[in-house]
């Protein structure tokens, strides 16, 4: 008989950013996402918020605290995703990364005219 190798198939899970609006829950908080989509008749841009609820193993995140979750196995009726880092807290703001820092801060250069 011939030997059957296994293979590894790695799973794509889908992963979003959002912030925490409630962790009333033990082991759970509740995340926002917001995204924009335009209005189907008017085409004006209107902002959605989609609120999922994610499994915090150590009960660290905070309201107002930024956060990456991603998709997981169901946990419970609601539960279908895991918080997988805490991007940054309600206090400190979000670092952008240094090529969008220096394209969107060019004032280093001075201008006559």
């Amino acid at each position: 008989m011939a030997e059957t190798q296994a293979t590894e198939t790695s799973v794509i899970r889908k992963e979003k950013v959002g912030r925490v609006v409630s962790n009333k829950m033990d082991k759970t908080v509740v995340v926002a996402v917001d995204y924009l989509r335009p209005h189907p008749i008017y085409r004006k841009t209107v902002r959605k918020t989609h609120k999922f609820y994610a499994h915090d193993e150590g009960n660290q995140c905070q309201i107002g605290d930024s956060v990456r979750i991603e998709e997981t196995r169901p946990l419970s009726k609601l539960k279908r995703w895991r918080v997988v880092e805490i991007i940054g807290n309600k206090d400190q703001p979000i670092a952008i990364k240094d090529a969008e820092a220096e394209i969107a801060a060019p004032g280093d250069q001075d201008v006559e005219g």
